[in-house]
């Protein structure tokens, strides 16, 4: 309560706050309107068939269920910027460009990421368009319906990512994360409704059960985002002029979670590629279309197969994340520059050694929770036996995660602003 009204108390700060929830507000006002010809029983329907929808929901911010002109939401953007991420390591000029030409290399890298949305959202709505229509979602338009339809919703992915990044630039948070927790949190209380509607007194237990794993994930998940494992480093002492610097020691944080959400979203990626690869079909062939995206369906209906490739996904693209993020070889030869050397540990070639096996060992256990937050959903289901009862891992990981980062960057600059009234 002090934080909120020490927030409060200092107008910049209080005015970028309120420009953050009026553009959120905004989104959620382009989430509520629908393209026309919606039957809303059969899209509820299909929702519930489907569950790779709900994952492309957790993209589009919340606008995919109500197919509103922001259905697609900042979908295809995640999309285009895996894409590039995954350029950096077949290309060596893009790697230079985004980790070694610093700010100017990153807005370039940016910039090509918002290229590649356009052409991702066009493809995108054609073939989700095509499908819909396919199971009589919605009716056939004519051809110029049809091209309208998709130029408003591909317009509507970038107002997304426009409005992400207006969010960014106030830095009270990731503005395309803050859109995506803002789709989750409102689904929050359609989600608490179903589950007090299906409630009966015989399943007291498995609900005490639900809220308690939850409040015991919540508490897990902020425990892996701020964990962090300390490499002591000292500075040797160094004589210049008449002027001794150095000499002092410090601590190195390797982070247990580095790649924080990011895996989770990469697996959703590959989850989501045969229903990205039937949109592409429908250009060529709606049977084969149809064909892909039956399987795809029937593979997620399969628990047992569906939860260990989520896993085994998230496991994987934790270490191939940290990989990217984590260089031991550049951080060995930064911290020789520097004059700082770990204690005991020869600085250099031994240095990355020491690096590279404490990152695997504590990414390891990153690995293995991130990969049981995935699967948690189908491990509640089963312990349960209640389907309305589910606690999306995803889901949580993104609010927690998100929530904490903007509290992070608010602390920060309440921090300068103290310290400039100290000047």
């Amino acid at each position: 309560m002090d934080r909120l009204i020490q927030i409060f108390r200092v107008p910049e700060l209080r005015k970028k706050i309120l420009i953050v929830a009026g553009l959120l507000v905004a989104y959620r006002l382009f989430a509520a309107i629908p393209i026309p010809g919606v039957n809303a029983a059969a899209l509820q329907n299909y929702f519930n068939s489907n569950q790779l929808l709900g994952f492309l929901n957790f993209f589009a911010g919340g606008g995919l269920v109500t197919l509103s002109v922001v259905m697609l939401g900042v979908g295809p953007y995640i999309t285009a910027t895996i894409i590039m991420q995954l350029m950096t390591i077949i290309f060596p000029s893009m790697k230079e460009m985004y980790y070694e030409e610093g700010a100017r290399g990153q807005a370039k890298f940016n910039q090509y990421s918002r290229l590649l949305t356009v052409p991702l959202a066009v493809v995108q709505a054609y073939g989700f368009l095509t499908l819909l229509i396919s199971q009589n979602i919605i009716p056939r338009p004519d051809p110029f319906h049809l091209a309208t339809n998709i130029l408003v919703i591909t317009a509507g992915s970038m107002i997304a990512l426009w409005l992400g990044e207006l969010i960014t630039e106030q830095k009270v948070g990731q503005g395309i994360l803050l859109i995506i927790m803002a789709g989750i949190i409102s689904r929050l209380p359609s989600s608490v409704g179903t589950a007090f509607a299906a409630y009966t007194s015989a399943q007291l237990t498995a609900y005490i059960g639900f809220i308690i794993i939850a409040v015991l994930l919540i508490a897990g998940i902020v425990y892996l985002n701020e964990g962090e494992r300390k490499i002591p480093v000292a500075y040797a002492r160094r004589v210049r002029g008449n002027k001794m610097y150095g000499g002092s020691s410090s601590y190195l944080p390797l982070k247990v979670n580095q790649a924080g959400m990011i895996p989770l979203i990469f697996a959703i990626s590959v989850l989501l590629f045969p229903q990205f690869l039937a949109q592409i079909l429908t250009l060529v062939s709606t049977t084969w279309a149809l064909k892909v995206n039956a399987f795809a369906t029937g593979f997620v209906n399969n628990h047992l197969y569906y939860g260990v490739f989520y896993f085994l996904l998230v496991f994987a693209f934790t270490f191939f994340y940290t990989a990217i993020t984590f260089n031991p070889e550049e951080v060995a030869k930064n911290l020789q520059r520097s004059g700082g050397f770990v204690p005991g540990i020869r600085p250099g070639e031994s240095t990355e050694k020491f690096f590279n096996g404490i990152v695997n060992r504590i990414t390891f256990w990153g690995a293995i929770f991130l990969g049981f937050i995935a699967v948690l959903p189908l491990i509640v289901q089963a312990l349960t036996g209640i389907a309305v009862v589910t606690i999306s891992g995803t889901a949580l990981l993104i609010v927690v995660a998100v929530a904490i980062e903007t509290i992070r960057q608010i602390d920060s600059q309440l921090m300068v602003r103290e310290f400039e009234g100290i000047e």
